[in-house]
């Protein structure tokens, strides 16, 4: 036989079950906003009916209900849409750093254009053809002194931008892998928070999406996998190395290889809090587009191009002094027997200037080719021989050169330098393109399980508060009852 208060104690359940479920729903409301919420439910299940079986428990013609409780409140919330979405964003991020980097170089090589470095180029072979005419003239040679400034100045411009570009990238690596360190940090405190929750039978929603949040942002850093671990922790990885581990995180640490400056692969490592080592791979992520611009001693977008510019400048300086010294300058023409100084120095795009001693008088341009050669070795030209000058011009589109294992010209180099930097570039662009529409597809698909639906939110509330309503009515209908027998039973009468 039920309590004579059995319905109030239905009633009450009801009212407690519908306010919290109408408290969770408002809870979703409040956070519809918010970046990384996943919308929660309270599920709601009966409570044990009576009588309850049992050896004692006498038989009666059913189990009468005792109402409704709530369960727990549960995210909605599918792992397998995180584990997608994640393996895409460490994509986008790898993709987006190294097109960030190829198109900077674009820019500083600016190709085509009026101050790109084909068109300083082109000036310098005109210079050269304008002396041949001219040989004599002080003016025409002016013009090849300068323009020859102007490639060598274009030349350490570029050196030192890209040097630049290293230091900047170096800058943000640094930054990058302290941001690692500080999420890995941030993880293993929520670990430690939850993993005290969950024993005492609570559900830490909230602390889970943080922790979502925080896993969703280092993806697109570092390739990271994660593991389920006890009391609601889970284990993250990098690679074949644990970041976190429960409560307590390694931190990430990137080594240079002393020699080339360059980042050495082998001592890119996780160093736990017992200061053991383990060497980790990365495999995609911002953080490795990042080291791949910068270069490593396997290479690197930066290095690579560092060296074809140190290359292209090594063979055209060489071209263009080994045809200058075959001819004789305005001081030979007069008798001076001092050997013709090399039109250029240095070999590398960072030191390479225009000589010293040409700077100071144009009369050591050696326009004129060797006419006579004296019985003492000596050799002899006249004035108006402007044929050594000529043969300068010609090294633009008649001298081959082999570099990187290919016979090309100077200017076709460069030339197949800029083609292969847009094919990189627009290959990054395009990477990124489809990274960026897979991960919203399935980001879309993930809010449409996680997100907060106002409209859905609404209707819920509705449904709640006339749950709530109907089982306030309950309690009076119930309260009127036992006003009847407590007030009214034993008054006949009266």
């Amino acid at each position: 036989m039920t309590s004579t208060f059995h319905g109030l104690e239905i009633g009450k359940r009801a009212l407690y079950a519908q306010q919290t479920a109408l408290s969770t729903t408002g809870h979703n409301i409040s956070n519809s906003n918010t970046i990384g919420y996943t919308r929660q439910r309270a599920e709601l299940q009966a409570t044990k009916a009576i009588p309850v079986p049992s050896m004692n428990t006498t038989t009666s013609p059913a189990q009468l209900g005792t109402g409704v409780e709530v369960n727990k409140i549960v995210r909605l919330r599918e792992d397998y849409l995180d584990v997608q979405y994640r393996g895409e964003n460490k994509n986008l991020g790898y993709w987006e750093a190294k097109g960030d980097t190829l198109s900077k170089v674009e820019e500083l090589l600016n190709e085509p254009s009026e101050t790109g470095l084909s068109h300083v180029m082109d000036q310098f072979w005109n210079s050269w053809q304008e002396l041949a005419k001219n040989p004599d003239s002080a003016a025409a040679r002016a013009v090849v002194r300068q323009s020859g400034v102007a490639v060598a100045d274009t030349f350490n411009y570029f050196s030192n931008s890209l040097t630049q570009m290293k230091t900047d990238l170096n800058t943000v690596i640094n930054t990058k892998t302290n941001e690692v360190n500080s999420l890995a940090s941030q993880i293993a405190s929520l670990n430690d928070q939850i993993s005290r929750l969950v024993p005492n039978n609570y559900q830490p929603n909230d602390l889970y999406d943080q922790r979502d949040l925080l896993l969703d942002q280092l993806s697109k850093i570092v390739n990271v996998n994660t593991v389920p671990d006890k009391n609601g922790m889970v284990t993250v990885s990098i690679g074949d190395g644990v970041l976190v581990s429960g409560n307590k995180a390694s931190k990430l640490t990137i080594g240079f290889d002393s020699a080339t400056n360059l980042i050495d692969p082998q001592n890119i490592k996780l160093v736990d809090p017992d200061q053991n080592e383990k060497t980790v791979t990365l495999e995609s992520g911002e953080l490795m587009g990042r080291i791949e611009s910068y270069g490593t001693t396997k290479g690197g977008i930066i290095p690579d191009i560092q060296s074809k510019l140190n290359e292209m400048v090594n063979e055209f300086a060489t071209a263009i002094n080994n045809q200058h010294a075959e001819g004789l300058n305005l001081n030979n023409i007069k008798g001076d027997k001092t050997p013709v100084v090399p039109f250029f120095t240095g070999t590398t795009a960072d030191t390479i200037s225009v000589n010293s001693d040409i700077m100071k008088s144009l009369d050591l341009i050696a326009a004129a080719s060797i006419e006579v050669t004296n019985a003492d070795g000596t050799t002899t030209s006249s004035s108006g021989n402007g044929k050594n000058a000529q043969a300068i011009a010609d090294i633009r589109s008649k001298n081959t050169i082999d570099l990187n294992g290919t016979t090309t010209t100077i200017n076709d180099y460069f030339q197949n330098i800029i083609a292969q930097l847009g094919i990189d570039s627009q290959e990054a662009g395009r990477m990124v393109g489809n990274s960026d529409v897979i991960m919203k597809q399935v980001d879309n698909r993930r809010q449409s399980v996680s997100g907060v639906s106002l409209d859905e939110e609404t209707s819920n509330m509705i449904m709640f508060q006339q749950a709530y309503n109907a089982a306030a009515r309950m309690v009076s209908v119930m309260d009127e009852c036992l006003d009847k027998v407590i007030n009214g039973m034993g008054r006949v009468g009266l």
